[in-house]
């Protein structure tokens, strides 16, 4: 199988991405020895010291858990039964955008909906339980997720950003000194724009990205997924075949599953041994895991129970760092009762479609994002092309064909045509058929990675 973009993480067990590289800076000062971000530019094993960039609030890598449909209505009961524990966790990270905020006395006020950020860091906890953690980690947002609520609270879209997605970074306050500014950046890769500068920076980028404003987000830590995932009392998930992966720690035999604890972030963090063994393939699988989750909790009452929520919110609080427009209790409250009621075939889990770099080291947004990025502007639903994930090289299948070998991955992934963008728009965005993804209501199970 040929090298991807997908493929372009270490080898190394931490699954991470080796340390800090520094961005590019514009195309006006480029300088000629300014190193091409490659794989050649990675060691393959141990991370070196971070030496510049670390901050106390960024946390953690968190794939499935950090579920934006769950995460944010767990926050919400705890800050309201427990109002103190809020500003006992972590201080707050201050979005520049979240003075949207200001005056919206509700978020069904909002003109275009809630936009929150959710990051996941591969920053090891200071414990030790993952690994040195000023060795075996860098603070890359190795999950990047957006959560769209509609502003009449009937939709809900949750988009993955591929990790290694090429991304033009915007200037940001550096987050060590409010005085000073961080130059911009071109043709980055996403998961570096954390350990530059900072959450806040993330959510600018992806502002710049999506065209539009994000004013609320946080990042969570790696034992959040473990004790959300334990706390909802373990989610279903399917495999087409073994998975034997040293590299995450999972191991796990063909079938159904109930999966918690540090079983569950096993599932989400493996990438080798899922799909066609990139990062695409493991945001598949963590979608199917997120919409398990969103059904888990629908179905048992959780969302409606305030001892479960008190739980959910207790490990998500202890893990999580969030924006400072997200400790307003009443908020964080009003975002709860929100999310319990929207139908799963409406809440949406999208990947944002990405193609191929000429050399395969890295994805660079295709036309068809501009479909995405339209919906969220526009704060419209949309509705993925049935085949789109089936066709796709990578990822999951539905239950029912589960009993076929898993789809080989493309022999040749820079030919692969890029669909053109729809000339009209409906009311409910139809999704171009390489934007794949499912919604909370669908059941798919992950492919193993033969290799």
């Amino acid at each position: 199988m040929p090298e991807t973009a997908g493929h372009a993480e270490s080898d190394a067990p931490d699954e991470s991405d080796g340390p800090e590289l520094p961005l590019p800076p514009p195309p006006a000062e480029r300088r000629a020895d300014v190193p091409v971000l490659t794989e050649a530019n990675i060691p393959p094993a141990r991370h070196g010291r971070l030496t510049r960039r670390s901050t106390a609030r960024t946390v953690a890598k968190v794939v499935g858990a950090t579920v934006a449909v769950v995460a944010v209505s767990a926050t919400a009961v705890g800050a309201y039964a427990v109002g103190n524990l809020v500003r006992e966790v972590q201080p707050g990270v201050v979005f520049e955008s979240e003075e949207i905020l200001a005056d919206v006395p509700d978020i069904g006020a909002m003109e275009g909906g809630l936009n929150f950020l959710l990051v996941g860091s591969d920053k090891r906890p200071a414990d030790g339980s993952f690994g040195d953690p000023e060795i075996d980690s860098a603070e890359l947002n190795d999950v990047t997720m957006l959560l769209h609520i509609s502003q009449d609270h009937s939709h809900v879209e949750v988009v993955s950003f591929p990790r290694d997605m090429l991304v033009d970074v915007p200037e940001c306050p550096d987050p060590e000194d409010a005085s000073s500014t961080l130059p911009a950046g071109y043709g980055v890769k996403l998961n570096q724009v954390l350990s530059w500068g900072g959450l806040n920076c993330v959510a600018r980028t992806i502002e710049e990205l999506t065209g539009i404003a994000i004013p609320v987000g946080g990042i969570v830590q790696f034992k959040g997924v473990a004790a959300l995932s334990e706390a909802v009392g373990g989610v279903e998930v399917c495999l087409v075949d073994p998975v034997d992966d040293p590299r995450s720690g999972l191991k796990l035999d063909a079938g159904t599953h109930s999966i918690s604890g540090y079983t569950a972030l096993a599932f989400l963090r493996t990438r080798h041994a899922v799909g066609d063994g990139s990062d695409l393939g493991r945001i598949a699988s963590q979608q199917a895991f997120l919409a398990s989750l969103a059904r888990t909790l629908q179905s048992s009452g959780t969302l409606g129970d305030p001892v479960k929520l008190y739980g959910i919110a207790k490990a998500v609080l202890q893990n999580m760092t969030l924006s400072t427009s997200l400790q307003d209790p009443t908020r964080l409250i009003t975002i709860a009762r929100t999310l319990q009621d929207v139908d799963l075939d409406k809440i949406a889990f999208i990947q944002y479609p990405t193609a191929y770099t000429w050399d395969s080291s890295a994805v660079e947004p295709t036309a068809s994002a501009d479909v995405v990025n339209r919906a969220l502007q526009q704060d419209e639903p949309v509705v993925f092309d049935p085949d789109a994930t089936s066709d796709a090289s990578y990822g999951t299948v539905r239950p029912d064909e589960a009993t076929e070998p898993p789809q080989a991955p493309a022999s040749d992934p820079a030919s692969t045509p890029v669909p053109t963008v729809p000339a009209t728009i409906p009311a409910e965005e139809q999704l171009p058929p390489d934007v794949t993804g499912l919604t909370a209501a669908e059941e798919r199970c992950a492919t193993a990675n033969p290799g």
